[in-house]
């Protein structure tokens, strides 16, 4: 059996597919990567047995739109419940809705911002409340917006 130019030797391209693939969800931890590299890896399985790319394509997006849609919300449980806030994220920021931090100086409205310490990182912080929050003062997020956390003193009620 001769190798010509017209043969396509679609597994390599599956395999390194999903060794990025896999690569690429290290760096993301949002189990959407982890599914397609398992869709690639099901398509290099069907191209090294010779089957057509049509199939490969299908059963391979389909391994991995199931694996998004049937597993991937259990796993993302799982995860979550190992990790402590402020490092769980079930979307964007929100995890840190409810995690506790420590103002660095004072904070006040959206003009005169200040700082909050959380796990171990300097964010940049607002409140709410009718007066700054003196430095030092123990908050609680209340409020992602963009990269700034608008926080309210640990037992302060929530202001309308």
């Amino acid at each position: 059996m001769g190798y010509t130019a017209t043969t396509v030797e679609w597994w390599i391209f599956w395999v390194v597919a999903a060794v990025l693939l896999a690569a690429g969800e290290v760096h993301t931890q949002a189990f959407y990567l982890l599914f397609a590299a398992a869709g690639a890896a099901v398509a290099a399985v069907l191209g090294a047995l010779g089957l057509a790319i049509w199939l490969q394509v299908l059963v391979g997006a389909a391994a991995a739109f199931g694996g998004v849609f049937a597993i991937r919300p259990a796993l993302k449980r799982a995860m979550e419940g190992r990790m402590a806030a402020p490092y769980r994220f079930p979307g964007l920021a929100g995890g840190l809705v409810g995690a506790r931090a420590v103002t660095v100086d004072a904070v006040g409205d959206e003009r005169h911002p200040g700082h909050a310490t959380l796990g171990n990182e300097r964010w940049l912080a607002i409140t709410d409340a009718p007066e700054p929050l003196p430095p030092d003062t123990p908050v609680v997020v209340a409020a992602v917006r963009g990269t700034t956390l608008l926080v309210r003193a640990s037992g302060a009620p929530r202001l309308q």
